[in-house]
């Protein structure tokens, strides 16, 4: 059989024909592909979801892996290499105590309205914290709830998983995992908002008062 023969759309590629396919769309693409769009490029006949789970298990291990994030795949270093890369890293100001603490209320309670978020932290959530994390790309708006006045929700982005190397946000680190860190203080047993409830006197804005605009840690 010739290799136009083997390629051609209405032959029967083997798995490892596929894997291979699979891989160089991967690999020439400029940023993460769904499903759809991998198996638009590829073949007729091709099972595309097995290959990428051949590929992903091919790659277990190595130094650059197949990762899913959400609907979308593509290869990253491996997370115990990260250090590897620092040097050509930008560094970039981290975000405040409040702008922090509202992306992880969305995170752990999505689809969030805003009126929730407040609740949740007990202070006003500043105007320009849901607009920066927006522009982020680590939060969009959600469906509205059908409530009265129909508030939008708010939820985190496929952006915000791949980031943190996250398949999907059941993948987030429960509170054990977090204290076990060190990136979150004790709570009492049975405080299901401990995670939510971190204060910062500095950082907050009671409800009866006006917001701040503080989106980053002073330098």
């Amino acid at each position: 059989m010739t290799q136009s023969e083997t390629l051609a759309p209405e032959a029967n590629l083997s798995l490892l024909e596929q894997e291979r396919m699979v891989e160089a769309v991967l690999f020439a693409s400029a940023g993460p592909m769904t499903l759809r769009e991998i198996a638009g490029r590829l073949p007729d006949g091709c099972d595309v979801p097995v290959a990428l789970e051949s590929l992903r298990a091919r790659y277990e291990g190595r130094g650059v892996q197949l990762s899913r994030t959400g609907e979308n795949w593509a290869f990253r270093t491996a997370a115990d290499l990260a250090f590897l890369m620092k040097e050509s890293s930008t560094e970039s100001r981290g975000l405040s105590r409040a702008a922090t603490e509202t992306l992880a209320i969305i995170a752990y309670h999505q689809p969030v309205t805003r009126t929730e978020i407040e609740e949740i932290r007990g202070v006003a959530v500043s105007r320009g914290t849901l607009d920066h994390l927006i522009e982020l790309d680590w939060v969009r708006v959600g469906r509205r709830r059908q409530t009265p006045g129909r508030p939008v929700t708010f939820v985190v982005t496929e952006t915000f998983l791949d980031h943190f190397g996250l398949e999907s946000a059941r993948d987030l680190p429960g509170l054990a995992e977090l204290r076990a860190a060190g990136l979150l203080e004790s709570r009492p047993p049975g405080e299901a908002a401990a995670l939510m409830a971190l204060r910062d006197d500095d950082d907050d804005v009671p409800l009866d008062e006006p917001a701040a605009e503080d989106l980053f840690e002073d330098e």
